[in-house]
């Protein structure tokens, strides 16, 4: 049986879990945004339009980029092209720089 005070110590605990996982969620950057538009930033490097972006080649995505900040492994992370958001480990744009080995 759950106590009030239990109940008490509990609410603020889940309150920031769910928050944080809200703002985690809400960084994302949209790919109709003017500052991505104007990078052509997509979250999926294999639908660059290579028309449109004939610098891209196959195997470039944001997780090998020098402007990438996310860690190994991670799904997504911090862009200074995008400040307070993620963008995709797998996107691309046309700032793309490889990262040194």
């Amino acid at each position: 049986m759950t106590t009030r005070r239990s109940f008490i110590q509990i609410v603020p605990v889940a309150g920031v879990a769910l928050l944080g996982a809200r703002l985690a969620f809400a960084a994302d950057v949209d790919p109709k945004d003017p500052q991505a538009v104007a990078l052509g930033y997509v979250p999926d490097a294999t639908k660059v339009d290579k028309g449109k972006f004939p610098k891209y080649a196959a195997g470039q995505e944001c997780a090998t980029c020098q402007l990438y900040q996310g860690k190994d492994g991670d799904a997504a992370g911090p862009c200074p092209l995008f400040p307070g958001k993620t963008v995709s480990a797998k996107g691309w744009c046309s700032a793309y720089a490889r990262k040194a080995q």
